[in-house]
């Protein structure tokens, strides 16, 4: 998850729900309300005696006056330089008390009830009790509340223009889900004054997880024109519970709205009330309360009180007051967040804060539901949700072919489920056709964010008839004693499969035991009858990484996909197929785009469904919509006289094309003067936390000042361009600001600041890490040269005096402002700040190749000086954790060590380095600062194993290939690598290879000598003892081979030197008996062949490989 740069929603390290923010002020009293500008909506904030919400039907936001522009022409706005003077997104915006006051009189006037803030810090409002208690049991529950958000790592004494430490949310909650929240939500914006036919409302993938708390949810982050607005939120569990009704919770950043819809680009300008700003309000509190999170708040203080909180509450427990003990809870968290603000939590710490918080936690939600069940549950129960009645198709007019259709609509899926599901329908739509025994034509499977849609050509009215054999009871049990009347058991067979008994016959099976046959005839059913029953299986089987309930209770009424479902569309011609799915029932409607004049849509026919969808503006076809957004992005980068980088053709477009279904291209520019910060910075804040399509120079080397989006729906493209600059903008800007701070000292000043952070509690902080990686790098540098002559270089000045430095340098810049803000510019930006103090161009790319690989597939290390110090970096965890007790299991990776110890052997693969793992390990083992024991070094041995023979094995290497040069040359990852690929080869090549016969030959002494008493190894062979020619032979053979083998040598070079033995192997083994009665010439001859067995030790282990 990305950090705010507009006073956004984050995720961070805080224990609690950390994807949410904004600021809560205090309220003042509002000037008088305005009316709700929402169309469909029925006003009932004056009822009483209900706890419903009103349900909003899916009809359009109210009429506005702007004309959305056509979905076919891409949009450009701004395409020739900077963006022009901001202006607001709503003509007439709020003030920021106007806009709290709009939001509770919506959401009364929808069915809530109007929650206050909470009395103590919370880090989000997912933390009042309005929301994170009352989310637990089965009481209904709705609600709405402003509610300051305290993020003390968040402080920048006020003088960042976006980012604030006391921001504020708008939290609603509700309880069971009205199963139009997503309208519902649509149309608080409209009573905010924004146009949602003219702006880019998106819901984007976002899902939360807090394993401290044992709470999860999955949902979306709501984009208002690229702008992340609101968290949208279907909670699942919470203090490990699963919930009885999952709840919606929506979550405001109101200063992100805010600034956006009053069009100011610093907090401070915000206008909270008539003649009166944010800044003027608040600007004080900012500063004074940042300098205590990130200055004045004393570390020991806040530990003693974490210990203080933990305790009382624990004492609450008992005494069965889960209220007080949760708000103790609260305490226990935001004491931990100031710890974490002034960089004095590591590692270690951290998990040990985290572990009490959940058990905490955990106590305190059992406790709070049990104290509602005494109670009685005050406020009621949530009613199950009704069922639809099963109906059966009508007959079908026509016994002609048709068209069939089957439409899978809801809440977006996240971009990969839509290409998961697509591909799964894609294998099981055509395998339950034939399984069904229905003829049809071409089949076509696609999706959309709202849709996964199955269009199936020509589809068979019925069945095909089929005849069958089919076995019945022993002829035995079958007749009577008289052989001809039928039994019970012959009754029954011949009713379950419509025959009469006179039509049965008699005949063994293959055992001669003689049963009662029938050829039954089916004559096949409708098509409409037989898919009505199969395809509440077939939506039911798809599966996803991750599921979630929306609706109440369990089974049924309550299944589990991706996102919630909304609708079922199934037709055969124009018959509707009405199968039951949870609590939907198919029929003949679809939904089309939210903004559109009419929302849901008849359809006719299963014929008339494509051609629907298209006039609506939707592009069903993942492949043309991918090809059109391209072709398009392509032509508006032109207009500027650039280009959009081919790779970004990949991972970016599959993801943009299944964010939309009705895509409209949209250009947007920025200041040339963010040009001057790295492109790295630029090209993630547009690539990863917008989703933009960054505009090069026709060579591709530099950035242009543009970008380039994609809307979903008819726009109106200035209005989308414009909301778009502005949060790029806010995002350039914050990148800026921390730019700034970064250079006004060296990167060499910010390493003394890793001492703050704790890596391991027995290993030290992250300065005390890099010290020892800065030390390893001489060692490990010198067991490179000694593993093979032409890698003597590794060891000179050349290259060490450069390592060194690197790794000195390597993680200093996780100490820097931008870096801590986007951390996956680690070692992106220590390479820039090296350069930009001066340093030579080696030590600054070898500070960037430090963190290589960051993720699978990510680039490598390739220079010497950057494989040192990331190999050094990554044995130094691997060494030191493993002493420490933190070695990964096989549910737990906190350290992610599978990912470092994957990605150092990778690293040594591809660069073909040789060197020793069991001397490297030593090296390491031996500047750890506690006791690393031969055991410890033999455990980190056989995981780096492990790993790499998945490594090898992810090559596309047979197993038992890998395993076979694993067993000899294990410890020095680049020659087993080359001999996997060596040893490859020759296995392909089959049984006519030399490698096949070779095995064949070498197995025969393997055999004999395995399990016999063979004398030591340190008894030669005696040349004198040998009877026979044959014997002579061999040895003499043997002899000239083990001359050619060393343990250097290819697996080539080892068959060449082993071919030649064949010959003599065979006429030893046809004329000489080995184990015969002389005891020293048996033991000769053993000597002998355990000597030829040994001949590939060092190379690989045959016995390792299949047929030896």
């Amino acid at each position: 998850m990305h950090s705010s740069l507009l006073g956004a929603p984050v995720r961070g390290f805080a224990p609690f729900k950390q994807h949410k923010q904004g600021v809560q002020a205090r309220v003042v009293l509002p000037r008088a309300a305005q009316p709700l500008r929402l169309a469909g909506v029925v006003a009932n904030a004056g009822a009483s005696g209900s706890r419903g919400l009103v349900r909003v039907s899916a009809a359009a936001p109210a009429a506005t006056t702007a004309a959305p522009a056509s979905p076919a022409a891409p949009a450009t706005a701004q395409a020739n330089g900077a963006a022009p003077a901001r202006s607001g997104l709503v003509k007439d915006a709020p003030t920021f008390q106007e806009a709290i006051a709009k939001l509770q009189q919506y959401w009364a006037s929808v069915g809530c009830a109007i929650w206050l803030p909470h009395n103590t810090e919370v880090g989000a409002g997912t933390m009042n009790p309005a929301t994170f208690l009352r989310v637990l049991g089965p009481e209904p529950w709705n609600v709405a509340y402003p509610e300051p958000s305290i993020r003390p790592d968040d402080s920048r004494y006020g003088d960042n223009p976006n980012r604030l430490q006391r921001h504020t949310q708008f939290q609603v909650i509700l309880k069971p889900d009205p199963g139009n929240a997503q309208e519902l939500y649509l149309g608080s914006l409209e009573a905010l004054g924004i146009d949602t036919r003219s702006h880019d409302v998106r819901f984007v993938e976002d899902n939360w997880e807090s394993p401290v708390l044992g709470a999860w949810g999955l949902g979306w982050e709501v984009w208002l024109d690229g702008m992340e607005v609101t968290q949208f939120t279907y909670f699942q569990q919470a203090g490990g519970r699963v919930l009885d009704a999952p709840a919606v919770e929506i979550t405001y950043g109101l200063e992100r709205i805010m600034m956006a819809l009053q069009g100011v680009t610093n907090f401070k300008d915000i206008r909270y009330a008539p003649g009166v700003t944010y800044g003027e309000m608040f600007y004080q509190n900012e500063y004074e309360m940042s300098c205590y999170n990130l200055d004045e708040a004393e570390v020991a203080g806040q530990r003693a009180r974490f210990e203080l909180y933990d305790k009382e509450a624990r004492r609450l427990l008992s005494k069965r007051l889960p209220i007080p003990a949760y708000d103790h809870l609260l305490k226990l968290s935001h004491t931990f967040n100031l710890m974490d603000a002034r960089g004095a939590v590591g590692v270690t710490e951290r998990a040990e804060c985290f572990a009490v918080l959940r058990g905490l936690a955990r106590e305190i939600t059992g406790l709070w539901v049990s104290r509602r069940e005494e109670l009685e549950h005050p406020l009621g129960l949530i009613p199950p949700p009704a069922l639809p009645s099963p109906q059966r198709p009508a007959a079908p007019a026509s016994a002609e072919p048709r068209t069939f259709v089957l439409e899978v609509g809801g809440e977006e899926l996240p971009p990969d489920d839509v290409v998961s599901a697509v591909n799964q329908l894609r294998e099981r739509v055509p395998a339950l056709l034939a399984k069904l025994r229905l003829g049809h034509g071409a089949i076509h499977v696609e999706g959309t964010p709202r849709r996964l849609a199955v269009v199936v050509e020509a589809l068979a009215a019925a069945q095909t008839s089929e005849e069958s054999k089919v076995r019945g009871p022993p002829a035995k049990q079958a007749f009577a004693a008289d052989g001809v009347t039928p039994t019970k058991a012959l009754e029954g067979f011949c009713r379950k499969n419509g025959v009469e008994a006179g039509a049965v016959f008699k005949e063994a099976d293959p055992k001669g035991v003689e049963y009662v046959w029938a050829v039954v005839k089916d004559a096949g059913r409708p098509a409409v009858e037989v898919l009505t029953d199969e395809l509440p299986g077939l939506v039911g089987g798809l599966a996803f990484k991750k599921s979630m309930r929306w609706n109440p209770g369990t089974g049924a009424a309550s299944p589990a996909f991706s996102r919630p479902l909304r609708w079922l569309l199934a037709l055969h011609g124009d018959t509707v197929l009405p199968f039951v799915y949870g609590t939907l029932q198919a029929g003949a409607t679809t939904r089309v785009l939210r903004n559109a004049a009419s929302p849901t849509l008849p359809v006719p026919s299963a014929e008339a469904y494509l051609p629907a969808l298209a006039a609506a503006g939707i592009s069903l076809p993942g492949a043309g919509r991918a090809e059109a957004i391209w072709r398009d992005v392509v032509a508006a980068a032109a207009r500027v006289g650039g280009v959009v980088p081919e790779a970004t053709r990949g991972d970016l477009l599959e993801e943009v094309t299944n964010l939309v279904e009705a895509p409209s291209v949209v250009m947007g520019s920025f200041s040339p003067d963010f040009l001057a910060l790295p492109s790295e910075v630029l090209v993630m804040v547009m690539r990863k936390h917008q989703r933009y399509f960054p505009v090069f120079t026709a060579d591709g080397k530099s950035l242009l000042p543009h970008f380039i989006t994609v809307a979903n729906g008819p726009i109106d493209p200035a209005v989308v361009a414009n909301g778009n600059e502005a949060v790029l903008r806010a995002r350039f800007e914050d990148a800026a600001f921390f730019y700034r701070e970064d250079l006004k000292q060296p990167l060499q000043d910010f390493r003394p600041k890793l001492s703050g952070t704790t890596f391991q509690k027995e290993l030290g902080s992250l300065l005390a890490k890099s010290d020892r990686v800065e030390k390893l790098v001489p060692a490990l540098a010198a067991a490179v040269a000694a593993a093979a002559p032409s890698q003597a270089a590794w060891a000179s000045p050349a290259v060490l005096d450069v390592a060194v430095a690197a790794a000195h340098l390597a993680k200093a810049d996780l100490a820097t402002s931008t870096v801590t803000e986007m951390t996956a510019l680690a070692g992106t930006m220590g390479r820039h700040y090296a350069a930009k103090q001066g340093l030579p161009a080696a030590v600054s790319e070898a500070v960037f190749e430090a963190c290589l690989p960051r993720q699978a597939g990510d680039l490598l290390p390739s220079s010497p000086a950057g494989v040192l110090v990331a190999v050094a970096d990554r044995l130094d965890s691997l060494v030191g954790l493993f002493a420490a007790g933190c070695a990964p299991s096989a549910a737990t990776d906190p350290f992610a060590l599978r990912r470092a110890a994957y990605g150092m052997l990778q690293t040594l693969v591809t660069n073909k380095v040789s060197v020793s793992l069991k001397a490297a390990v030593a090296a390491t083992a031996a500047l750890q600062p506690i006791p690393v024991s031969a055991q410890v070094q033999t455990d980190v041995l056989t995981y780096l194993a492990g790993r790499l023979e998945q490594l090898l094995g992810d090559g596309g290497a047979p197993a038992e290939v890998v395993r076979a040069a694993l067993a000899e040359r294990g410890d020095d990852p680049a020659l087993v690598a080359a001999t996997v690929e060596q040893l490859k080869a020759e296995w392909e090549a089959g049984d006519g290879g030399r490698l096949r016969k070779v095995m064949a030959a070498f197995s025969r002494p393997t055999r004999i000598v395995r399990g016999k008493e063979v004398p030591p190894a340190s008894v030669a062979v005696a040349p004198a003892l040998f009877e026979g020619e044959e014997e002579k032979a061999l040895f003499a053979a043997y002899s000239e081979a083990r001359g050619k083998v060393t343990s250097a040598s290819t697996v080539s070079e080892w068959l060449a030197a082993a071919e030649p033995l064949l010959p003599a192997i065979d006429k030893f083994f046809e004329k000489v008996f080995v184990m015969c009665e002389d005891q020293a010439v048996r033991a000769n001859r053993l000597a002998l062949l355990r000597d030829l067995a040994a001949l590939p030790r060092g190379v690989m282990d045959l016995s390792q490989l299949p047929g030896f």
